[in-house]
């Protein structure tokens, strides 16, 4: 590789060509200033590529913040889109779980619920026409909710938590569901990652493929295995 160029991994979702570079990732899709590794471009890339993932589109981020490891975490609609194009997906149902004043539980379709409960989990059933038996998970806002450094709710969790809840279970149930298709695509919310709220996915200019250090040529392409 000419001490010029830059590696360039390329592919193909829906049609569009998707190509990446270590210096677009880390300009357009790391939520941060935090320098990535090559190990951590690799990671993202390959996920990203076996799962027809456009990260241009807000499909993936890929989340690193001072020296810790990178997150790689994927939208909700992404995951939902490819659980729903599967030929074996067969519906969903999904929703809260309350308690009210006495101390009972109602597991509920929908998130609606009265000022005398509280939201104390989540649900999810998803069907597939190959298997007798629903994938079924619930969760528990106690074990899932994302909180400050003080310890209190984030703005999301505080104000939507039986939206945020749901979704929880909801991909959760998916991704058991269809693990094929789905696996290692996990939502930020479900990880406990916050997308900084600033942070803009724009697809870049064809310029900037190649670094700025005199360089005249396109990316070399190269395969996973040659990183």
């Amino acid at each position: 590789m000419s001490k010029n160029q830059e590696i360039a991994v390329t592919y193909q979702v829906d049609g569009i060509e998707v190509k990446l570079t270590p210096s677009i990732v880390q300009n357009y899709l790391v939520g941060s200033s935090a320098q990535i590794t090559m190990a951590e471009f690799k990671f993202f890339t390959e996920l990203c590529k076996a799962r027809g993932l456009n990260p241009f589109l807000k499909e993936a981020y890929l989340i690193k913040f001072g020296n810790e490891p990178a997150q790689l975490v994927v939208g909700k609609e992404a995951i939902e889109r490819r659980a729903i194009l599967h030929p074996q997906y067969d519906g969903m149902d999904s929703g809260i779980i309350v308690i009210n004043d006495d101390g009972v539980l109602t597991e509920r379709q929908g998130l609606f619920y009265t000022d005398n409960e509280k939201v104390a989990g989540g649900w999810a059933r998803v069907y597939r026409k190959d298997w007798t038996h629903p994938v079924y998970i619930s969760v528990s806002v106690k074990e899932s909710i994302q909180r400050k450094k003080g310890g209190e709710p984030n703005r999301m969790w505080d104000s939507k938590t039986a939206t945020m809840i749901e979704k929880v279970a909801s991909v959760r149930a998916l991704r058991k569901a269809f693990v094929e298709k789905l696996g290692g695509m996990y939502d930020a919310d479900e990880m406990g990652v916050r997308l900084p709220d600033d942070m803009a996915v724009e697809e870049p200019e064809a310029d900037i493929i190649i670094e700025e250090s005199n360089q005249d040529t396109d990316p070399e392409q190269v395969s996973m295995d040659d990183i």
